[in-house]
C-alpha cells in the first residue's frame, strides 16, 4: 500500500513538473538565440539603435573628403535638374592642384599628399555592406507598391543634389521619335503595362514585367537574416537602374574577399548596353544575359551560394526570361545629343568655339579617347589606371584601399547625367574627374583647357 502511494506521489509530481515546464516553454522560446524571431528581435534592437551614430559618422567622413554643398551650374539634365559644379574633392593643405600635377606619383605618394577624394569610397558601414537606396527611391517605391526599401541600419549617404534625376526619363532604340517614353513617373509594377503595352511586343513587355518583379535579396528576403523591419518580397533590377538608368543606389561587388577589401561599386546605368560588350566593373562578363543572369544568382546575394538558398535566389530561365529582361535592356537608348552630328563628333555650327576646344582637347592632349572612343564613347575594353602609384595602402572605416585593378570603361554619351563618376562613385562632379585624370595619366592641362573639356564633356 504504501508503495502504490509512493508511486502515485511520484506520477503527480512529474505530471505537475511537466505542465510547469509546458507552462514556461513560450517564454524559454522567446529567450532562446536559435529561434529566428528572437535572433531578428536582438538584431533589429542592436542596429537601430546604432544607425544614427553611423550614418553622422558617414557624412562626417564624406564631408571630409568632399565639399558638398549645392552648388547647381547653369547646365541641365535632360529634365531639368541642375547639374553640380566644381571641384567637390578637397586637397590635402598647402597645396594646389597646379602644383600637384607637377609631381611624380612617386613624390605624391612619398609626401602623402594624394587627395582623400580620389581613394576608394568606403560604403556608410563598409563590414556590413549590401543594397542602399536614395530617399526618394524609397519613398515612390513605397507610394506605388506599399513595398518598403528601408533599412533599419544604414541609408545611402551621398546627398540628393549629387545624384541623378529622378525619374530618369526612357529612350527607346526602336521609337526614337517618341523622346522620353515614362511619362514622368517612375516605371514599378504598378504602372510598366499601362505605359509599355503601345509600344512593345509581347517578349520586351514580359522582360519589362520581370525587370520590376521583386525577387528576394541579401538585406530583403522574408528570413530573419535581413535588414528591412518587416518580412520582404525583395528588390527589383529597376531598384537600383531606375527606369533603366541609374538612382544612385550602391552595393559592394560580391566577387572579392575578405570583406574589407569589397569594392563599393555605384549602379551604372543600362542605356546603350545593346553596343557594349563587357559588362560588370571588373567581372568581364561577356553579354548582357551572363550579366541579368549573374546578379540574380550572385550579386544579389553578395556571391554567396549557401545564402542565396536559404532566402530564395530566382533561379531565372536563361532561354526565355534571361533573353527576354535582355531584350528590353537593349532598347535602353542615350538621351539626345543636339549638338553631336551623324559621327557622334560635334557639328561645327551648332557647337561653341570652347566646346570645338574641348572636343581637340578629348582627342588630344587629355587623352580621354584612348579608352573613351567611338560612338558610344567607350572602348569596350578593361584598363588598369594603377592608382596605387600614388599612395599607400591603409583601412579607413573598415575599407581597405589599394589599387582598384582593371576597371571597364564606361559610355560617355550622356555623361551629364549620370553622377557620381567612377566605378565606386568617389568623383562627386565631372570637374572632379577632369582633376583625376589630370594627374593619373599626366596630362598637364591648364585652368582654361579644363574648362574646355568640361564644355565639350556636358555636350556628349
Amino acid at each position: 500500500m504504501k508503495r502504490l502511494t509512493l508511486l502515485i506521489l511520484c506520477f503527480l509530481l512529474v505530471a505537475a513538473t511537466s505542465a510547469f515546464v509546458a507552462g514556461q516553454e513560450p517564454e524559454q522560446k522567446r529567450n532562446d538565440p536559435a529561434d529566428p524571431a528572437a535572433a531578428f528581435q536582438k538584431v533589429l534592437q542592436e542596429k537601430t539603435a546604432k544607425k544614427a551614430a553611423i550614418m553622422r559618422d558617414a557624412r562626417n567622413y564624406l564631408a571630409q573628403r568632399y565639399d558638398l554643398g549645392n552648388r547647381p551650374s547653369p547646365v541641365k539634365m535632360f529634365r531639368g535638374k541642375p547639374v553640380q559644379q566644381g571641384v567637390r574633392v578637397k586637397l590635402p593643405a598647402g597645396v594646389t592642384w597646379q602644383q600637384l600635377a607637377q609631381m611624380t606619383p612617386d613624390e605624391i605618394k612619398r609626401r602623402n599628399l594624394w587627395p582623400e577624394g580620389f581613394l576608394p569610397l568606403p560604403a556608410p558601414d563598409h563590414m556590413e555592406g549590401g543594397m542602399l537606396f536614395p530617399q526618394f527611391h524609397i519613398d515612390e517605391v513605397k507610394r506605388q507598391t506599399a513595398r518598403d526599401l528601408n533599412r533599419f541600419d544604414l541609408e545611402n549617404d551621398i546627398p540628393d543634389h549629387l545624384l541623378p534625376e529622378f525619374p530618369a526619363p526612357i529612350f527607346l532604340t526602336t521609337r526614337t521619335d517618341l523622346g522620353d517614353v515614362s511619362r514622368g513617373q517612375l516605371i514599378t509594377s504598378e504602372n510598366f503595362w499601362e505605359i509599355f503595352s503601345p509600344i512593345l511586343n509581347p517578349k520586351q513587355l514580359d522582360g519589362l514585367r520581370l525587370l520590376v518583379t521583386p525577387f528576394p535579396q541579401q538585406q530583403f528576403n522574408g528570413t530573419e537574416d535581413r535588414r528591412s523591419v518587416r518580412p520582404s518580397l525583395g528588390v527589383t533590377c529597376f531598384d537600383c537602374h531606375a527606369n533603366g538608368h541609374t538612382n544612385g543606389a550602391h552595393h559592394l561587388v560580391g566577387d572579392i574577399r575578405p570583406q574589407e577589401f569589397r569594392h563599393r561599386i555605384e549602379t551604372p546605368s543600362l542605356r546603350g548596353v545593346n553596343m557594349q560588350r563587357l559588362f560588370g566593373s571588373q567581372r568581364a562578363l561577356r553579354t548582357v544575359e551572363d550579366f541579368t543572369e549573374f546578379e540574380q544568382r550572385a550579386a544579389y546575394f553578395d556571391g554567396d551560394i549557401a545564402l542565396a538558398a536559404k532566402k530564395g535566389v530566382n533561379t531565372l530561365n536563361r532561354s526565355d526570361q534571361v533573353h527576354a529582361m535582355a531584350e528590353f535592356q537593349e532598347l535602353l537608348d542615350f538621351p539626345p545629343a543636339p549638338k553631336l552630328g551623324v559621327d557622334s563628333k560635334l557639328d561645327p555650327a551648332r557647337a561653341t568655339p570652347a566646346e570645338m576646344r574641348g572636343q581637340a582637347l578629348f582627342f588630344g592632349k587629355a587623352q580621354c579617347s584612348t579608352c573613351h572612343s567611338g560612338p558610344i564613347y567607350s572602348d569596350n575594353f578593361m584598363h588598369n589606371l594603377q592608382t596605387e602609384r600614388f599612395f599607400n595602402p591603409k583601412t579607413v572605416r573598415g575599407h581597405t584601399m589599394v589599387g582598384d585593378g582593371p576597371i571597364k570603361t564606361f559610355p560617355l554619351r550622356g555623361v551629364k547625367d549620370s553622377p557620381p563618376y567612377l566605378h565606386d562613385g568617389r568623383l562627386m562632379t565631372l570637374d572632379d574627374t577632369i582633376e583625376f585624370f589630370n594627374l593619373v595619366l599626366g596630362t598637364r592641362l591648364t585652368e582654361e583647357e579644363k574648362k574646355d573639356l568640361l564644355a565639350f564633356l556636358y555636350t556628349l
